[in-house]
């Protein structure tokens, strides 16, 4: 577990914020991601029906399943993904919830669509997490070789390859130790815990024990690479503001929102969000004002605020208009920071701030 560890936190020092050029934006806030044009890259591939083959390798040993929600990579996917999100009770728990989540999956496909179309027409989360895989195994290969080989499998919850699939086939490659690893640097249970409940119900539901020797890596959110990763990757973005206004610069680290409701019955997100803003903060040596803001809200119940988009008008109201917008609950580009950051949110910083003020510059 250890070794993984070290792995996964050596890969997301490279891999994390993957560099790549984009067009220049009209707006002086920034964002820290990956390019839409990996979108579209993955929008325009076929599918494989074997989305875990690793090629070359000898029969696997250890298995890492590597856990996250997933993306839909294609238009045509959306409703699928959308309707087994509205179905996991782990992530949020409606009246009649059967009857209700077919219902609201199929009224907001067209809104979910069109917001993957302007971002290249597909997510490129599991591109990413195969480069972030393909990394892995090759770094414990490196420093564990008496649990080599190694394979990476994702598990995705709503989307192929699902989680169960991913244990099929770690099952049928006769893997003997598998390694839960969440993609979510910090806990939650709807989000890692509705993943291993995954888990948990796939055995039950076989009624019989796992073959295999399971260990997990439920949560990593102060893991001295990741803080060095986001910390390299906001200094680097400060560079991109003129020198005189570089020390004012509001760094506004966005995670996506709970309802209070899952808050309120002691999930520990919250709290370990801000235990990562504050070990990136201690990194950087508390040397721009910072504020965590929470994006994503959906319906009218109470949520974690304050909310990303009506902190940007707040500050720019009071003249604050040197913003670097940080993600910091992520580990790579989906539709939350592709459309809803570099977008949707960058827009509202374009209408607060005045033509004649907007600074032109890049993204990475």
């Amino acid at each position: 577990m250890a070794a993984a560890l070290r792995a996964a936190g050596a890969l997301l020092r490279d891999r994390l914020v993957p560099g790549s050029s984009r067009a220049r934006q009209p707006w002086r806030g920034q964002s820290i991601g990956a390019t839409a044009a990996a979108a579209t890259e993955t929008a325009q591939r076929t599918r494989s029906p074997e989305p875990q083959v690793q090629p070359g390798k000898r029969k696997p040993k250890t298995g890492i399943l590597m856990l996250n929600m997933g993306g839909p990579e294609t238009l045509g996917d959306v409703h699928d993904f959308l309707l087994r999100l509205f179905l996991d009770r782990d992530l949020m728990t409606l009246p009649i919830q059967n009857k209700l989540a077919p219902i609201i999956a199929k009224r907001r496909t067209p809104k979910i669509q069109e917001q993957y179309r302007r971002i290249g027409g597909g997510s490129p989360i599991k591109m990413w997490t195969s480069k972030q895989g393909e990394g892995m195994v090759k770094l414990l290969d490196d420093l564990s070789p008496n649990t080599a080989p190694h394979k990476y499998y994702i598990g995705f919850r709503y989307v192929h390859p699902l989680t169960e699939e991913a244990i099929e086939e770690m099952e049928r490659d006769g893997i003997e130790r598998a390694i839960a690893f969440t993609q979510y640097p910090q806990y939650s249970c709807s989000t890692t815990g509705s993943s291993l409940n995954a888990i948990y119900r796939y055995y039950s539901e076989m009624g019989r024990r796992p073959a295999m020797k399971w260990s997990t890596i439920d949560r990593w959110p102060t893991h001295p690479l990741l803080i060095q990763c986001f910390a390299d990757h906001i200094m680097k973005e400060l560079d991109h503001f003129p020198p005189e206004k570089r020390s004012e610069v509001v760094i506004l680290f966005s995670a996506h929102s709970l309802p209070m409701s899952v808050v309120n019955r002691g999930d520990p997100y919250p709290q370990e969000v801000g235990a990562t803003v504050q070990r990136v903060m201690d990194k950087l040596g508390y040397s721009n004002p910072y504020r965590l803001v929470w994006q994503s809200k959906v319906g009218p119940m109470p949520w974690l605020g304050p909310q990303t988009d009506e902190t940007i008008k707040g500050l720019c109201e009071r003249g604050r208009k040197n913003i670097l917008l940080v993600p910091i609950a992520f580990t790579s580009d989906h539709i939350e920071t592709l459309y809803e950051l570099d977008i949707e949110y960058s827009q509202v910083l374009a209408n607060e701030v005045p033509s004649r003020d907007r600074q032109q510059h890049h993204f990475i």
